[in-house]
């Protein structure tokens, strides 16, 4: 059961992770959650460490797209500033968006990344998707309501994944 949970690697801070770091795990793209991944829930204009970690993504060809549960009008508002793709909608912890970006790409399952704040819904997603998958620290302290009880939740299985998993740690990169 808590293998659903498990991320691949646990990263204080997605800007952390390089494109060389992607490359060398043959990942080919990567796939972010928005709120307090990407951006703060609450700032959707995203912060210069956040453009300068697209512009290097960009520069080393590796797509960044991002996957969301919210609706297409939240998330088009949302990365209008980034100029990003999107799938809205994605019914995390379910597959579905993860699995349709990936096909839409035509890449393999291990081409794959990813990322996101919550065990319950990035996570779990992509271990569905059958996919790698970085758990982020959220960017801010601060949710919109409706995150609350996920929130909860990931602290408890976050607890149990320390225990049956002590080599799981939160690192500087994928390397380090």
């Amino acid at each position: 059961m808590l293998e659903k949970f498990k991320p691949t690697w646990m990263v204080k801070n997605i800007y952390q992770v390089s494109p060389q770091e992607l490359r060398a795990k043959g990942i080919r793209a990567v796939f972010s959650d928005l709120d307090n991944t990407l951006i703060a829930w609450n700032n959707p204009d995203g912060t210069p460490e956040l453009r300068r970690w697209m512009d290097e993504l960009h520069a080393a060809g590796i797509p960044l797209i991002v996957i969301s549960n919210n609706s297409k009008q939240r998330v088009a508002k949302a990365t209008a500033s980034l100029d990003l793709p999107f799938i809205s909608r994605a019914l995390k912890p379910l597959s579905f968006g993860i699995t349709r970006a990936r096909r839409k790409l035509g890449l393999k399952k291990h081409e794959v990344v990813m990322v996101g704040d919550q065990l319950m819904t990035d996570v779990a997603a992509a271990n569905r998707a059958g996919v790698y998958s970085i758990l982020v620290k959220p960017l801010i302290d601060t949710d919109k309501w409706v995150t609350w009880p996920n929130r909860f939740m990931d602290n408890l299985v976050e607890e149990k994944l320390a225990k049956k998993y002590p080599k799981l740690k939160w690192q500087e990169g994928l390397t380090k």
